[in-house]
């Protein structure tokens, strides 16, 4: 088995087959193998190429877990479970977006969905880490850095780890919380609403014992003209370019203020080694 001291983390795919590719050519400067490597769901979602990614991710052989839109596809849901309120324009969206996934994701794919977990806890460097979607309990929970850290400390208790990477919220931040962390990497497959057209990951260091937010530039104009071309919503496209979200409806005020700021990346050093 290959060794690495890095590792990667990152989220939401989003059926954008353009920024997973460039997401694996980064991998593989760093010389980081699957095995190091961690989704945190959403595989399929807003894009243009629903299959082509599962297929690009399953030939990868990375670890991954199910996001919301894995469990509605592998359960034959009629909508997409990413728990926006009904009647919101992003609910409209995915009125189109997900009847899309659905009539292109196959069936062995549908079937790799079912044996996918909704969590997982991994060790690594001595430390334990909980790698979900949302929330534990609700997968499709929206957990942002200005959520109350009292959900995030119960998250991390309930799954007695030193680390929580987490997904689905759509924006990057790294917290600790007492002796504990709490780590959203991003996701790739759309901008974090910060005016740059720029997806996010994060690599973890076991030999400096460090997190680093990394942004990740891709082809994001042709995955845009995709979408277009295959009739699927024009204001996510645009948000491919643009790097802004169409509407700020599940965001907390704390981040809707923060539309338009650049993200920067950032680094956090795990300053607490698991104790028994």
């Amino acid at each position: 088995m290959e060794f690495s001291h890095l590792h990667l983390f990152f989220g939401g795919s989003y059926s954008n087959i353009h920024a997973l590719q460039s997401l694996k050519e980064e991998a593989e400067k760093l010389n980081i193998p699957a095995q190091n490597i961690y989704h945190t769901g959403d595989v399929v979602g807003y894009c243009a190429f629903p299959n082509e990614t599962v297929n690009a991710v399953r030939e990868w052989g990375i670890n991954v877990i199910a996001g919301n839109v894995e469990v509605q596809l592998s359960e034959g849901k009629k909508s997409c479970g990413c728990n926006f309120e009904k009647g919101s324009r992003c609910a409209d969206f995915s009125t189109r977006w997900y009847p899309y996934a659905q009539t292109q994701v196959s069936v062995a794919n549908i079937d790799w969905m079912k044996t996918l977990k909704t969590y997982q806890v991994v060790e690594i460097n001595g430390l334990r880490f909980g790698i979900i979607h949302g929330g534990l309990t609700d997968i499709s929970q929206f957990i942002f850095e200005s959520t109350d850290t009292a959900k995030k400390e119960e998250i991390i208790h309930q799954l007695n780890v030193d680390v929580v990477v987490a997904g689905h919220s759509g924006i990057p931040f790294m917290q600790q919380i007492k002796t504990k962390y709490w780590i959203n990497p991003g996701v790739i497959g759309m901008p974090a609403n910060d005016g740059t057209p720029r997806g996010w990951y994060a690599i973890y260091n076991a030999i400096t014992n460090t997190f680093t937010l990394k942004s990740l530039n891709y082809d994001h104009i042709e995955a845009s003209k995709e979408m277009i071309g295959k009739d699927l919503p024009t204001e996510y496209a645009k948000t491919l370019i643009d790097g802004f979200w169409d509407n700020c409806e599940i965001l907390p005020n704390v981040e809707t203020a923060q539309q338009g700021i650049k993200i920067t990346g950032d680094t956090v050093a795990i300053r607490q080694k698991r104790t028994v």
